[in-house]
């Protein structure tokens, strides 16, 4: 199971792009609300999400993922669960946490990148507190996975593709989007 965390403002291309690349792959993804199900992106669109925060059990989930977008990445750090499950998921080394755009910043906030390498939106890098910034557009480094914004959402979610599953079937989807 893997569970995709959307909050009020969140980064529709980078939320949706996941989703589906990870599906297509035969990931079992949810999209799990902060607030209610049917919550607005950064640009307005709705979206409903699979499930709430109160429902989604992270006992056997093995991937957490926050997508960036303003104000969704401020109203994911300021969410008490959300901190307190990315905390619990950073300490066991076979559950991976992965954050694009703004949303690498509650990760640095927590303490969580001290020591590794990261990514995030241009410009914010100190929102990267402990880690050794890449220009990368995604880098993994043990259990977290950061990307850097919208742009490279479809390489995101490949790469989270092949982590889940393998470097084959991630390559069988990108294949079958047409990308090079």
């Amino acid at each position: 199971m893997v569970y995709l965390y959307l909050a009020e403002g969140f980064e529709e291309i980078e939320a949706v792009t996941i989703a589906d690349v990870l599906r297509r792959g035969g990931a079992d993804v949810k999209t799990v609300s902060t607030g209610t199900k049917l919550l607005k992106g950064a640009h307005g669109i709705a979206v409903e999400a699979d499930l709430t925060i109160d429902e989604a059990d992270t006992a056997g989930c093995e991937m957490i993922i926050f997508p960036g977008g303003m104000p969704g990445t401020i109203n994911l750090k300021k969410d008490r669960r959300v901190t307190d499950i990315i905390t619990a998921f950073a300490k066991d080394s076979n559950k991976k946490i992965a954050a694009i755009c703004a949303a690498p910043m509650i990760l640095g906030g927590l303490g969580i990148l001290k020591g590794k390498k990261a990514t995030i939106y241009p410009g914010m890098e100190d929102g990267l507190t402990g880690a050794e910034p890449c220009e990368d557009k995604v880098v993994t480094d043990g259990n977290i996975i950061t990307s850097k914004a919208p742009g490279t959402a479809m390489e995101f979610a490949l790469e989270l593709l092949a982590v889940l599953k393998d470097k084959a079937i991630a390559e069988e989807v990108r294949k079958g989007l047409v990308m090079s």
